[in-house]
């Protein structure tokens, strides 16, 4: 694809840790540049250097190319006309029905919008797209643009951060009809914005709730298998799955313990097997940030391990382990995404360079 010109992209809410983390992955990268940075309008006008002076929150540092880019107001949709070819949404703690009627708004403006946000996740005509799993919900884009009334603009979301470790591989075995699962998932304070710095509450402690995630973790992975009917997308009805959702005292990674009971019990050697072969299309495509095997097997009984495994293939890669039969569901299982990477940033640069490879960007 390096005979197309590179797209300029936009960060909106680019202040933030998922902002920060899109400016860091989009340095040098071979199908976009930044091109345009918003944030509240307590930013517009200072240079990012200055906007995120005191709160970079990131172990790399920020692009050089970025710090001395203006920032603007990212209620102002005009502004970004002209200067931006699509939008990353990285907003942040803002009213979620503002931020709904901000990505609509620029998607009408003809600037497409890929959504790190949870608001239009349950909209029938938005794809949520994790791209190994389900590339194929962008054939839904058409039918958007066309209740939209636009050419070019749409709207495309990714999931929410948790689900990322646990559909991936639970993914590959959808033809043996998985009916129940459990699973309790253990998140990184960096999931909540935070640093040990900025969550003292944290340190030698282990919170039971996350607002809003046990409900997203039980109900999107429904869409992620759904399938397009009718100008929608329909949820897949025949699987129920029950979450605990807790935060741990860990940076980055979120561990998924999971239980499943199929209706057709695989054997082992099988499930090894369709994850060992589990190829998608950004693999087949061959996209910058597609891990070379998306998901990855480990047969040591204490791993995957949070802080040994989570950059796994720049952590854009899924770990799973301890595989073994359970006494009431079928199977057990670990696995571990990387929240900012795979899970929020990451999965959203990677659906970006997926609908860049099918041609809906340009």
């Amino acid at each position: 694809m390096s005979d197309k010109p590179k797209l300029r992209a936009g960060v909106i809410g680019a202040t933030g840790m998922v902002g920060q983390r899109f400016l860091t992955l989009l340095e040098n990268h071979p199908y976009f540049e930044i091109a345009y940075l918003a944030a509240s309008p307590s930013s517009a006008g200072k240079t990012y250097e200055d906007a995120v002076k005191g709160r970079w929150k990131l172990s790399l540092p920020c692009p050089g190319e970025a710090l001395s880019m203006v920032v603007h107001n990212g209620e102002n949709i005009r502004g970004a006309a002209g200067k931006c070819d699509f939008i990353f949404c990285a907003v942040e703690d803002a009213d979620k029905q503002k931020i709904k009627l901000l990505e609509e708004a620029y998607a009408r403006a003809e600037i497409p919008v890929v959504s790190n946000n949870s608001v239009n996740r349950h909209t029938p005509d938005v794809p949520m797209i994790i791209p190994e799993v389900n590339p194929r919900h962008a054939d839904i884009i058409p039918s958007q643009k066309a209740r939209l009334g636009t050419k070019k603009g749409f709207i495309a979301v990714k999931p929410n951060c948790s689900v990322q470790s646990y559909v991936p591989p639970l993914t590959p075995l959808m033809d043996f009809g998985p009916v129940s699962v459990l699973v309790s998932t253990y998140q990184a304070i960096s999931g909540a914005g935070k640093t040990f710095e900025s969550f003292p509450e944290i340190l030698d402690n282990i919170i039971p709730f996350i607002g809003g995630e046990e409900e997203k973790s039980e109900i999107e992975p429904l869409k992620i298998w759904g399938s397009i009917k009718n100008g929608a997308i329909e949820t897949a009805g025949d699987i129920k799955i029950s979450s605990q959702c807790i935060r741990v005292p860990v940076s980055d990674g979120h561990l998924a313990s999971v239980f499943v009971k199929f209706r057709e019990k695989p054997s082992k050697d099988v499930i090894l097997k369709r994850w060992a072969d589990f190829e998608g299309l950004p693999q087949t495509l061959a996209l910058p940030h597609a891990p070379a095997k998306f998901l990855t097997y480990m047969d040591e009984n204490d791993r995957p391990q949070t802080r040994l495994d989570r950059d796994l293939y720049g952590g854009m890669g899924i770990s799973v382990g301890r595989l073994r039969e359970d006494s009431v569901f079928d199977y057990k299982f670990v696995c571990l995404s990387h929240n900012t990477l795979r899970g929020a940033a990451g999965g959203g640069l990677l659906t970006a360079e997926l609908l860049y490879a099918l041609g809906y960007l340009y």
